[in-house]
């Protein structure tokens, strides 16, 4: 009888355990979030978090903390989001260049991405605008591409520093039309817009979000948008595949990502929580205009773009030799 009843209270509390941790998981969460951004404040990455935060807060319960870690082109701030504890409480803003160029072009970036990293929703991706300044002889890509055989080193086009959109962008159109170019980085894409517009660049790749209002306001001519389709924005630019680059996209992404191993069910609901704040009037506004394109949809549909991107850049990165230490 004695031996019956140490099972029996053995099983109850095991059971109490068990119902336990499922509780503990179902009333998640129970304390603060916070969301790493490998970026500084103030720009488009610390912009969305924040945004995406605050949407969270409210239909979570919880507050929700952004925490800038800027540094080697993104990889300080991620490297901390995949070493952070699994539970769902440090999440962080996923970028293409830290999650899908780095590892390819340092040498020690510190973490595999899709091995270290859980993705968690895709928030929105952002085409470029291939520009040139206003009063530019370039008046089409393929004025760009002729240029650069005509010209020794090829063209200038200018980036915010290795490994970025700009950059990256760049890479991708010498690899695409076998053609020579000479990259001039930045310390920010600010700078490299002021040395276009004064014609100490000749052309460059940049953000819809800032390209746009200086083309409006005639500092800039655009030629062609990087994505596969034209943008609501600026219907009259064509696309790079209808300038005579067929097959090229390019598109700076960002999602909401946390250490590799939080529980599924956690990841599903903070993956909810998204996709309802994407669905938000005013944050879909906020998203168009400036040109992106809004994410959304599964874990499983982000880490498959994670991973082709991940391919795509590594085949750039190679052929064009390009190495960051």
């Amino acid at each position: 009888m004695r031996r019956r009843t140490l099972i029996q209270a053995g099983a109850w509390s095991a059971a109490q355990g068990l119902w336990g941790v499922a509780r503990a998981q179902e009333s998640f969460p129970s304390k603060p979030i916070t969301i790493i951004v490998a970026f500084t404040a103030g720009g488009s990455a610390d912009q969305r978090a924040r945004q995406i935060g605050k949407f969270m807060s409210a239909d979570l319960g919880q507050s929700v903390i952004v925490e800038n870690r800027p540094g080697a082109g993104g990889n300080i701030g991620t490297l901390a989001i995949a070493r952070a504890k699994p539970d769902g409480y440090t999440l962080g803003i996923g970028n293409m260049a830290p999650m899908a160029v780095n590892p390819s072009l340092y040498k020690k970036s510190g973490f595999d991405p899709l091995k270290e990293l859980s993705m968690i929703a895709l928030l929105e991706r952002g085409p470029l605008m291939l520009v040139v300044k206003a009063d530019s002889p370039l008046r089409s890509v393929a004025d760009v591409i002729a240029a650069t055989k005509t010209k020794p080193g090829g063209l200038s086009f200018g980036s915010s520093g290795p490994g970025g959109a700009h950059h990256l962008s760049g890479e991708l159109f010498k690899s695409m039309t076998d053609t020579e170019m000479t990259h001039i980085p930045y310390k920010g894409g600010a700078a490299a817009v002021v040395d276009l517009i004064g014609g100490q660049l000749d052309f460059m790749f940049e953000p819809m979000y800032s390209a746009v209002p200086s083309v409006q306001a005639g500092r800039m001519r655009a030629l062609a948008i990087t994505s596969t389709s034209r943008s609501p924005m600026m219907p009259d630019v064509p696309t790079m595949a209808e300038s005579g680059v067929p097959g090229f996209e390019m598109e700076n992404w960002q999602g909401l990502i946390g250490p590799a191993g939080i529980p599924a069910n956690i990841v599903r609901q903070i993956n909810a929580s998204v996709n309802k704040a994407l669905a938000d009037p005013s944050i879909k506004a906020q998203m168009l205009s400036q040109g992106n394109v809004i994410g959304g949809g599964t874990p499983q549909q982000f880490e498959a773009l994670v991973r082709s991107e991940t391919a795509k850049w590594a085949e750039v990165v190679r052929h064009n030799k390009i190495a960051v230490q």
